[in-house]
């Protein structure tokens, strides 16, 4: 069985994540700091921006915690390669363990046949320590800052934010609508975007612009490219000068009973349930895109693009693809 180690992960992961914060006006500034893979998140990724989420929504010299992405873009979601092992037809054990931040040989990871293979780690992305939903529990003001793509893991921060500033050149979705069907944040995109505009995304696939999710209420403010750090600066300081910390808290854990009144928890642990039958999922015809198909030789990323392409250019994920007949 496959192992990986987690310290070794989380530590690699640092130089992907700065944070820094201005004690003096109680802003904290996180940022994805992987440019070349378009800030796609590792695991490692994801459990350290959960410590950075949870340390700031303890830290008194922080109010609002502005979240954004070096580069072209807020991020693609997950770094792909790095779930090939998992995803893959392989009947080899794959240790999951590094995804529950687990170092201990003593522990056994459930053998790749099982429900309890694929299930315990969708079921431990509704837990806020797994880096999938953390801004739920944040008692603090959020802002997520969008640009260029947003992104499957992305999208789901964008969704879970109290406040989303966006580039006019954004676009949102999660390319697992179509090579798998589903993503852990489906119950908040519906609360957020509307059943009848969600249902559209879900079921054609297709990333929506700023200006269609700005529509639908997604989106608070939509600016050319040039002047989204200023907006979203705008924004950050006009939270940081409003009511007290205090009373911000007050009122996010007035937001947070009203949103588990909704069901967002559930809707998370619902997530996990169904994203665990993955295995279970049968194809209408051969030519059907399957994950496990090719992993190690094609490639995930490869298989991806590939069926990115049976759509019209309009409405494929990758700005590139758009671009080709």
């Amino acid at each position: 069985m496959k192992e990986k180690d987690i310290e070794v992960l989380k530590e690699e992961a640092r130089q992907y994540i700065r944070y820094h914060k201005d004690p003096a006006n109680k802003i904290a500034w996180l940022t994805f700091d992987r440019p070349d893979m378009l800030n796609a998140t590792t695991a490692g990724m994801r459990q350290v921006y959960a410590d950075l989420v949870f340390k700031a929504n303890v830290d008194d010299d922080v109010k609002v915690l502005v979240i954004r992405g070096e580069g072209d873009s807020f991020g693609t979601g997950g770094d792909l390669p790095e779930q090939a092992d998992m995803l893959s037809e392989s009947d080899e054990d794959v240790s999951l363990l590094h995804e529950f931040g687990i170092k201990d040989p003593d522990v056994k990871y459930p053998p790749k046949n099982s429900y309890r293979f694929l299930h315990s780690m969708t079921d431990h992305y509704a837990k806020a320590a797994a880096g999938n939903r953390p801004l739920q529990e944040f008692k603090k003001i959020s802002i997520v800052e969008a640009k260029g793509y947003c992104y499957g893991w992305h999208f789901y921060q964008a969704a879970d934010a109290d406040l989303l500033v966006s580039s006019d050149d954004a676009l949102f979705g999660h390319p697992a609508f179509r090579y798998v069907g589903w993503g852990p944040r489906l119950w908040t995109w519906i609360e957020m975007m509307g059943l009848r505009k969600f249902q559209e995304m879900l079921f054609t696939g297709r990333p929506f612009t700023a200006k269609e999710m700005s529509d639908c209420n997604f989106i608070n403010s939509v600016v050319p490219r040039e002047k989204l750090e200023a907006e979203t600066l705008k924004y950050a300081t006009a939270c940081s000068r409003t009511r007290p910390t205090d009373t911000v808290q007050v009122q996010k854990t007035f937001i947070e009973l009203y949103k588990q009144y909704r069901g967002e928890y559930m809707g998370s642990m619902l997530a996990g349930v169904v994203e665990g039958m993955l295995p279970m999922m049968t194809n209408d015809k051969a030519g059907d895109v399957q994950l496990g198909d090719d992993v190690f030789g094609k490639g995930l990323n490869n298989i991806v693009k590939d069926a990115d392409m049976l759509y019209p250019p309009e409405w494929r994920l990758s700005r590139s693809n758009r671009n080709k007949p």
